[in-house]
């Protein structure tokens, strides 16, 4: 269909050094010099030359290379890939370009080279500064060598995003905390806090079910949101969205657009690509319509997606999406009462409490279509 030119692409990288007990993302663990590495990567710079030719690269503002575990593919096919990216696209310092790494494969050597490539925003998995809680989820670093890898980042990048986990079985309030605080100390730019969720098939799931793992408790993950959104106001971050924290600056531009409604290009092993138009909103993986939408399913999708982000959504977004979903105002006013959104300046935001209650608001807006 015709479409909307894409705003955003993400380049899926699925190999991992071995596979943690919570993963369900379409990886394998192998070798880093393994030859279906080499076959995948050449296959993917083949990807990005054709989208090129056929002019879908051209509108690109931001770019992020996601696994799996991109650092673990090494540099010479790193820089293989970034080099036909930028033969392909106008990889200018405008362009947000993201590079997820893990401690245990990112170098000060790859740091320099991958800067050098036009990469200028590095997310470093940590999951924790805790040792124990390390071994708990099955990372293949320990503590000192997340220390190392931020160290080695900051060599070169000023935009340092890193990632962490609360409601681990074992993790105490303390434990967590202090790997926020730590995060900060650090200087990281950036900070995700995802809670942990057991997902079907995965060894997490099995020892749950074998009654060998505490299932996560979901007081004791609000409570670690709660600490990581008091520690991290503190020191200087603004939440933007309900698990991101940014200094100001430099919140994540590519994620926003998965959150405003952004067309973006999905190259790689399962990965998705949202094409849509005026009339039409629909997502593709591996071949594969996974969503199909009509104008009024697209409305109820910005409204629902906008009430991640802090800012909301504008009273302007609600007027529109009620042309095509008259319910809207009356659904956003229950919502307000029910102490789930707020309106002020303009402006539909969740609360505190509707992000805890996250599913019962995206569900009610999500049902507007």
């Amino acid at each position: 269909m015709p479409h909307d030119p894409y705003r955003a692409l993400y380049l899926h990288l699925p190999f991992c050094v071995r596979r943690c007990g919570y993963c369900d993302f379409a990886t394998s663990a192998v070798p880093a010099d393994a030859p279906e590495i080499d076959a995948y990567v050449e296959d993917l710079c083949l990807q990005i030359r054709r989208k090129a030719k056929e002019g879908e690269l051209g509108a690109l503002e931001t770019v992020y290379l996601g696994g799996g575990t991109p650092s673990h593919i090494g540099l010479a096919r790193l820089s293989m890939l970034l080099y036909t990216l930028s033969l392909s696209m106008h990889l200018t310092p405008e362009v947000e370009c993201t590079m997820e790494a893990n401690p245990e494969s990112l170098t000060e050597r790859m740091v320099r080279d991958a800067w050098a490539l036009g990469v200028n925003r590095l997310s470093i998995g940590v999951q924790s500064f805790d040792d124990e809680v390390l071994a708990v989820l099955g990372r293949a670093h320990s503590a000192d060598d997340a220390r190392r890898a931020i160290e080695a980042a900051h060599t070169r990048f000023e935009n340092v995003s890193v990632d962490l986990m609360c409601g681990i079985p074992g993790q105490g309030a303390e434990s967590f905390e202090a790997s926020v605080r730590e995060a900060a100390a650090l200087g990281a730019a950036h900070v995700s806090v995802y809670p942990l969720t057991i997902e079907a098939h995965t060894p997490f799931d099995a020892a749950v079910l074998a009654g060998d793992m505490e299932e996560p408790d979901d007081d004791v993950e609000a409570a670690h949101m709660e600490i990581a959104a008091c520690v991290l106001a503190e020191a200087g971050y603004e939440r933007y969205e309900v698990a991101s924290y940014a200094r100001p600056g430099f919140e994540c531009r590519h994620n926003i657009a998965y959150w405003t409604g952004v067309p973006y290009l999905g190259l790689g092993r399962s990965a998705a690509t949202m094409t849509q138009n005026a009339e039409r909103r629909m997502r593709v993986q591996d071949g594969r319509v996974t969503d199909d939408m009509d104008a009024r399913g697209m409305a109820a999708e910005d409204l629902m997606l906008g009430m991640r982000m802090t800012c909301g959504v504008p009273d302007e977004l609600v007027e529109a999406a009620a042309v095509l979903l008259p319910d809207a105002p009356a659904v956003l006013a229950e919502l307000e009462g029910e102490g789930l959104v707020a309106h002020a300046d303009g402006r539909w935001r969740p609360t505190d409490r509707g992000w805890l209650c996250g599913n019962e608001l995206y569900g009610r807006l999500f049902d507007l279509a």
